[in-house]
């Protein structure tokens, strides 16, 4: 019974949005609600429903009365078939909890992404512009710029390799 309590208190509208799921498995997921809701509808309308056989008219109606008293008899001798569904709700339950524990996981995983992107982009919007940043400021960014530098320098290396190949020769001496 929680479980019934706990589906309808879920918001899917918003965990198809949120998981960014594909729109055929939203589609299936979806189908799959409302053929669940169907059949509960129809559950319950065959539970309401009774229908007793009044063999009082059909003896009054019909003139072979043996037919009837063996219509009675077996009205009378009928059991309904039980069927052991405990296993089926088992494996239902089970995938139930798995499908909630994924489901928790996957969240965590987009609340990580989410706090990992918008600190992304609060360093985007409180960076300098490009046209106010200094040798310094690429160099505490990128040592390895300073480190690649200092040993073309030490190499007596003036010019970066491949840069007049795709920049030109631009000295006017």
């Amino acid at each position: 019974m929680a479980s019934k309590s706990v589906a309808a208190a879920v918001d899917f509208t918003r965990i198809y949005g949120s998981l960014n799921l594909g729109k055929e498995t939203v589609a299936s997921l979806q189908a799959f609600r409302k053929r669940h809701t169907e059949a509960m509808r129809v559950n319950s309308q065959l539970k309401t429903t009774h229908a007793p056989v009044d063999i009082a008219h059909y003896r009054s109606v019909l003139k072979n009365q043996a037919i009837v008293d063996e219509a009675e008899k077996i009205l009378k001798n009928y059991k309904p078939v039980t069927y052991d569904v405990g296993e089926h709700v088992k494996a239902i339950e089970a995938f139930e909890v798995k499908a909630v524990s994924k489901a928790e996981e996957t969240a965590q995983k987009i609340d990580a992404e989410l706090k990992d992107l918008q600190a992304t982009l609060a360093n985007i919007e409180e960076a300098r512009p490009f046209e106010e940043l200094t040798v310094d400021d690429v160099g505490l960014a990128r040592p390895e710029v300073l480190k690649a530098t200092e040993t073309m320098i030490s190499k007596g290396k003036w010019s970066v390799p491949g840069y007049k190949e795709k920049f030109g020769d631009l000295s006017l001496m």
